[in-house]
């Protein structure tokens, strides 16, 4: 996608002609919902500095899709992710956000003022940019996926696994992460089902050890998902035995829960040419702050955090941002 350029003065002159192309001038452009745009936007209006947050694609974020949210400090007797959202965003609003439905097409970070674009027409002109958005676990694709999303079906083992105390599940992935995930579960679930494509492991020699120790870890090697079954909830799941081989075969396996761990994709593809990421895309943040390469320009929640993802530590690097911002705007000024 190519960058928008500043108008000339042409563009200026038929500004009346279109409109849409003169820039809206903001102090503080906030770039993505869920527990860090939202927590950034309490944060950054309490501090006057009338921020303007685009919700995105999916207002709210990931938790939108999770049914029930018990580690949040807060919520004694849980929440759901959405009712949750709407909380985190009334907060913003009663503060002063201006909330807005819309989604970030291009970025321009090449002089000390910052232009985005907005659903490829509405230009904004910002002193600062706090990049809140995000990034998506990765899935196999199968409609049981969607059918069975927040009733059998999870990417953050840390975030359900309580849910699944006592019972059997099966995590999805041969790396680090899927390891992580099965050990973890292995200490609350009664079995877990590592579910392996190949036959062996990509994950670091530390980890699969730590995997081979565990008990109630059974790893399926050379299994792939065919579906998933149950009534209302996950009762069970299909796999394809040794695919593409003369002994394949169709194998069920009883389970009450179903974890991806194939990865997870940062939203950053805007961002990427211009802003420090790693390989996979995540943006790089200097020393322990939320601030990117470019002066002015923040990131904070999953799409720089590729370790932790979870609510408490998007909302709390939400509020680092704000917190940065404020005081980039102070020394400026």
């Amino acid at each position: 996608m190519e960058l928008f350029k500043p108008m000339n003065t042409e563009s200026q002159k038929s500004s009346s002609i279109n409109p849409e192309k003169v820039a809206e001038k903001v102090k503080c452009l906030i770039i993505g919902s869920g527990p860090a745009g939202y927590t950034a936007a309490i944060y950054a209006s309490r501090a006057n500095l009338n921020p303007v947050l685009y919700e995105g694609l999916q207002p709210g974020g990931q938790l939108t899709t999770t049914t029930e949210v018990e580690n949040f400090p807060g919520y004694r007797d849980g929440v759901t992710g959405p009712v949750m959202m709407e909380d985190l965003k009334a907060q913003a609003v009663r503060f002063g956000t201006d909330v807005r439905w819309g989604l970030a097409t291009a970025a321009d970070f090449g002089s000390h003022v910052h232009t985005i674009t907005i659903d490829g027409l509405h230009v904004i002109e910002a002193e600062t940019v706090i990049i809140a958005t995000g990034a998506e676990a990765q899935y196999l694709g199968l409609p049981d996926e969607k059918k069975y999303a927040g009733s059998g079906v999870s990417a953050c083992a840390t975030c359900d696994g309580f849910f699944y105390r006592g019972k059997d599940v099966a995590v999805v992935g041969g790396g680090d992460t899927a390891c992580e995930e099965a050990i973890y579960l292995a200490g609350l679930c009664r079995k877990v089902y590592l579910v392996v494509r190949r036959d062996q492991l990509r994950a670091s020699k530390v980890m699969q050890d730590r995997v081979f120790k565990t008990k109630n870890i059974e790893i399926l090697w050379k299994h792939q998902t065919k579906g998933l079954t149950g009534q209302m909830v996950v009762e069970g799941a299909v796999f394809v035995k040794n695919k593409g081989e003369k002994n394949e075969e169709e194998v069920s396996v009883p389970i009450d829960g179903f974890f991806l761990a194939i990865g997870h994709v940062p939203n950053s593809g805007i961002f990427k040419h211009q802003l420090e990421t790693d390989e996979v895309g995540y943006i790089k943040t200097i020393g322990n702050s939320s601030m990117t390469n470019i002066d002015g320009v923040f990131a904070c929640g999953d799409i720089m955090d590729p370790t932790y993802r979870q609510a408490v530590t998007a909302a709390g690097s939400g509020c680092k941002a704000a917190i940065d911002a404020e005081r980039y705007l102070s020394e400026k000024h």
